[in-house]
């Protein structure tokens, strides 16, 4: 049987961060203790006007198979998680592939918003121990401050750009030791983009919308319940997590998600009070900060958990 494990990791920030004092300076009607009270975000890093998500990508997935040990030639599947890609088509993996110098491997992105980045580690994991795949590179790279109504603080505020990535490689050792994905439909309304291109135009809003509350609410019960489901098949309790990484949301989603499980300040990792809401890319973002700067080590039992629009949801309980 093959066992899929992550063997590196990577993430790319664009430029400076942006604090909450300098987007009120741009006219922005909100103050640092507003945002940080709602919120626990300080910070967020903004993407240039030029700079794409594939852009982002590039030097994530450097940095992750720089770590691995690996060279792009090693890569026989690549999976990028985004919500906003830099065209229609081709895929923003596509074009990754191509800056990447890879020739020839599958390519593809997926699309399940916040959730992203569980979605294609899942796909991923499942493709390698079918054995057709051997190494994977999965990406999660956003741009999401080009669909934020920057008149609306409730929104603007929260979301930051980046780019997270790690590489798997399959083999006889586990790795990724449970996996759950979950989708609701009917709550679409509550975390949206509505719009879309036609005719050379775009119709409907394309701007982000969300009703806070409903989505606050909505997260930490199924963060929860998902949590609890992958530690069932995998036969542990979360006192046998050594972390727990959620989706970068907002602090206060983390730290009741982390209350309700029973798990200790100290092992969840917090990167959102200085990156903003990254969307795909928060958990991967996360995972990669805490690998380098030592807390995760080989061994530790670590928790994925991401929801997001759709509405989806999902969960990956892997060992380091």
């Amino acid at each position: 049987m093959t066992f899929t494990r992550i063997i590196g990791t990577g993430s790319h920030l664009p430029g400076p961060a942006v604090s909450n004092d300098e987007l009120a300076a741009r006219g922005i009607d909100t103050t640092d203790a507003w945002i940080r009270e709602r919120t626990g975000i300080g910070a967020r890093h903004l993407a240039q006007p030029h700079e794409a998500a594939s852009d982002l990508a590039l030097p994530a997935a450097q940095a992750a198979l720089s770590a691995a040990g690996c060279v792009a030639a090693d890569i026989d599947l690549l999976i990028v998680a985004t919500s906003t890609p830099d065209y229609v088509f081709p895929s923003t993996a596509c074009l990754l592939q191509a800056r990447l110098g890879i020739n020839d491997c599958a390519a593809f992105d997926v699309q399940a918003v916040c959730s992203g980045f569980v979605y294609a580690l899942s796909v991923a994991d499942a493709m390698i121990a079918s054995g057709r795949h051997r190494r994977a590179l999965v990406v999660g790279a956003e741009v999401f401050s080009r669909i934020l109504d920057w008149q609306d603080r409730a929104t603007c505020v929260l979301f930051g750009d980046g780019a997270g990535a790690v590489v798997l490689e399959g083999g006889e050792r586990p790795g990724i030791l449970a996996s759950a994905l979950h989708a609701d439909g009917r709550h679409a309304g509550i975390l949206s983009v509505p719009g879309n291109v036609r005719g050379g135009g775009v119709t409907g809003d394309p701007m982000l919308r969300m009703d806070g509350q409903a989505v606050f609410k909505f997260a930490v019960r199924v963060l929860d319940e998902v949590a609890r489901e992958v530690l069932h098949k995998a036969g542990l309790k979360p006192a046998d997590l050594a972390w727990l990484i959620p989706h970068q949301a907002n602090l206060r989603i983390l730290s009741a998600t982390a209350k309700k499980l029973g798990i200790a300040a100290e092992r969840l990792v917090v990167s959102v009070d200085r990156h903003g809401n990254t969307s795909a890319a928060s958990i991967p973002l996360a995972l990669d900060e805490a690998v380098r700067d030592g807390r995760i080590r080989a061994g530790d039992r670590v928790l994925l958990a991401g929801v997001g629009g759709g509405f989806t949801w999902g969960a990956i309980l892997l060992e380091m």
